[in-house]
């Protein structure tokens, strides 16, 4: 990894420090080539980034996405991304996955409790939250245009061949970990597919020029 431009938390430094770029195989990188080009028109106009990382139910592999780029983005020093989360109906935030990213050093707040809690996701002292719950993709939380939808699941992939107002449709499937629940494997499962997130999404924007 190169240095950082943003001190994150101890704990995630210490995550990200296991992630190793150089394993992404090659058809990984050309699956994830299309968000490179993407964010890097944005970068090269000077023009703002949302990113809309969608999933079925916005419960595991949305949010663990939306976490890590944009977490990877204050990293690398991408100025002006902004990162969403949603699915193709609403649900709640799969506690694991919350529990995954805090025990990978994120820190983590229920600001709303319920059927679908609403949480603040942190990754620095002093950057804004990252707001978490599950919603559908196109929910007023999230931009409604000039964003690219970053389609996490296949289901989603198969399910919205069309998404309004987006500028990009890129498909970045991973295997849901869901498929471990109530599992001897379940923590480890998570914690895998967010480290396999992670290091995608910092791939990523390691990739881009400024």
């Amino acid at each position: 990894m190169t240095s950082i431009q943003i001190n994150l938390f101890p704990e995630i430094e210490k995550t990200i420090n296991h992630f190793n770029l150089q394993n992404i195989s090659e058809e990984r990188k050309t699956t994830l080539q299309p968000l490179i080009d993407f964010i890097q028109n944005k970068v090269n106009n000077q023009q703002e980034i949302r990113l809309n990382l969608i999933c079925t139910h916005n419960s595991r592999r949305s949010h663990l996405s939306q976490v890590w780029s944009q977490t990877a983005a204050a990293y690398y020093d991408i100025k002006n991304v902004f990162c969403y989360s949603g699915g193709t109906e609403a649900t709640a935030l799969f506690p694991m996955a919350a529990q995954t990213l805090a025990k990978q050093g994120f820190q983590i707040k229920t600001i709303a409790e319920g059927n679908n809690p609403v949480y603040a996701i942190k990754y620095n002292e002093n950057a804004h939250p990252i707001i978490g719950f599950s919603k559908t993709f196109d929910n007023e939380f999230n931009p409604q245009s000039e964003f690219a939808a970053i389609l996490t699941c296949s289901s989603a992939d198969q399910g919205c061949p069309f998404i309004a107002g987006a500028e990009k449709r890129i498909p970045i499937t991973f295997e849901d970990p869901k498929a471990f629940d109530n599992t001897p494997q379940q923590a480890e499962k998570y914690e895998e597919r967010s480290n396999q997130i992670g290091t995608e999404m910092f791939y990523v924007f390691s990739q881009i020029k400024k």
